[in-house]
């Protein structure tokens, strides 16, 4: 490896808080059994939030932010993984208490990572990445956790809530090669070309579901995938049928849920949490061999952006404000 290499570093001396692309050697690195050369991050929400000022998840500085990477293992002192393996990595706080991707080099617990599947590149994982698995994990919860685990009646509509961000349009595009006819609910009405494209039957405006909800309403939903929360989620709650799995995964409207135990008591809806951050290796390692079988990379190709170090510094701002759509990735070699 170089003697030197490039990575995002952020800083916070009282108040002052900064983040900077800086120069750094293997020395800097303190975490892990398992040194990586990052070829791919990518940028998500929570990544945006700590980019901004920590967001209360980064207890020391200096730090290298950045939940998600893909690469090949550069040195390993993990019997699991030799030099050459080429791996994935996203949550474990990772970039949060841990130095994470948005690194040249990336220095990790090695019972953190994944083997990339051989149908999958590197580029493509990260294209994936964090969203890409929180997708997957959703998407099987919604329609074949139903259908297979408790033996339910088969998932036909569902709907997707925050369908222009990067977790919501791969849902959609897996619920569709699911077999489900998908509904996306977007406030960008832009995207509702890109979002038929990628397999949505209907589009619906957030704003007709971002009002005060009944306690039960017309059921209209098998499944849900939800990554907004707030008064979204509690009108997908009332409009969810009989035995239907809503798959919550985000708070970008609203952490607060103001709903009644009518749609839970009534007809057995289930609001099924999803948290990709400490999913089991074994769990992991399924989905990702899935994610190929599942996902048109060509189809998704349009809506990935691909920025440097320097360009995470311009975008994340945007982001937390709703500007952006689709997903970003992070490419090291640039």
């Amino acid at each position: 490896m170089p003697d030197s290499f490039k990575a995002l570093i952020l800083n916070q001396e009282g108040e002052n808080f900064n983040r900077e692309v800086k120069s750094i050697d293997k020395s800097f690195l303190k975490h892990g059994d398992v040194l990586v050369k990052v070829d791919y991050s990518s940028l998500n929400f929570k990544d945006s939030l700590i980019l901004k000022n920590g967001a209360r998840l980064v207890k020391e500085f200096p730090h290298i932010p950045g939940i998600d990477f893909s690469g090949t293992v550069e040195e390993s002192s993990n019997d699991k993984f030799k030099p050459g393996d080429e791996i994935i990595l996203t949550g474990w706080r990772v970039g949060e208490i841990f130095y994470g991707g948005f690194s040249q080099y990336a220095k990790v617990n090695g019972d953190f990572l994944v083997k990339k599947p051989k149908d999958l590149t590197s580029k493509q994982a990260m294209v994936m990445g964090t969203a890409g698995l929180t997708a997957l994990q959703c998407a099987f919860t919604a329609k074949t956790t139903r259908e297979e685990l408790l033996l339910g009646e088969k998932v036909e509509n569902v709907i997707v809530t925050g369908a222009s961000g990067g977790v919501g349009s791969i849902a959609v595009m897996i619920l569709n090669k699911l077999g489900c006819n998908v509904t996306a609910v977007t406030g960008k009405e832009s995207n509702k070309e890109y979002l038929q494209s990628i397999g949505a039957k209907n589009i619906i405006n957030t704003g007709d579901l971002n009002k005060d909800s009944r306690p039960l309403d017309k059921g209209l939903w098998d499944g849900a995938v939800d990554t907004v929360g707030g008064q979204v989620l509690a009108n997908v709650l009332a409009q969810t049928k009989e035995s239907g799995i809503v798959a919550a995964c985000g708070n970008a409207a609203d952490i607060k849920l103001n709903t009644t135990v009518m749609p839970f008591i009534i007809r057995g809806v289930k609001l099924w949490g999803i948290n990709s951050v400490n999913t089991s290796i074994k769990r992991r390692q399924f989905l990702w061999d899935e994610a190929s079988k599942l996902v048109d990379f060509d189809l998704l190709d349009h809506s990935i952006k691909e920025i440097n170090l320097e360009g995470l510094l311009e975008v994340y701002p945007k982001m937390l404000k709703g500007e952006t759509s689709g997903r970003y990735i992070v490419n090291l070699n640039m």
